[in-house]
C-alpha cells in the first residue's frame, strides 16, 4: 500500500506504524464533570466501520510526522492524506 505523503510524497506504508482510530484526535477535557466517563468511552470505544474510515499513521521511517490517512477499509484504497497537526488545528485543538 502507497501513502501518499503530503510533504514528502508517494512512501510505502511500511515506513508508518498504524495507530488506531483518528477520533482520538479529539481528546476529551479532563475539568469536565463528566470526564470519568468520557475518557473511559475515549479509550475503551471504537467503532469498527466497513469502508471510509480516518485512521492515524505515524512516519517512523521517514520524519516522524503524524497523519490521518482516509482510507476505505475494504479495497484498502486512500482517498485522502492530511498532516494531523492541520486537522487538529481544524478542530480547534492545538496539540
Amino acid at each position: 500500500m502507497i501513502i501518499n505523503h503530503p510533504i514528502l510524497g508517494p512512501r510505502d506504508a511500511q515506513e508508518f506504524t498504524y495507530l488506531g482510530d483518528a477520533s482520538l484526535l479529539n481528546r476529551p477535557d479532563w475539568q469536565a464533570e463528566d470526564a470519568a466517563e468520557k475518557f473511559h468511552d475515549y479509550t475503551y470505544l471504537r467503532d469498527n466501520p466497513a469502508g471510509d474510515h480516518r485512521e492515524l499513521w505515524y512516519h517512523e521511517q521517514g520524519d516522524r510526522s503524524w497523519l490521518v490517512v482516509t482510507r476505505n477499509t475494504l479495497t484498502h484504497e486512500i482517498s485522502k492524506v492530511e498532516l494531523a497537526s492541520d486537522v487538529a488545528r481544524a478542530m480547534g485543538n492545538s496539540k
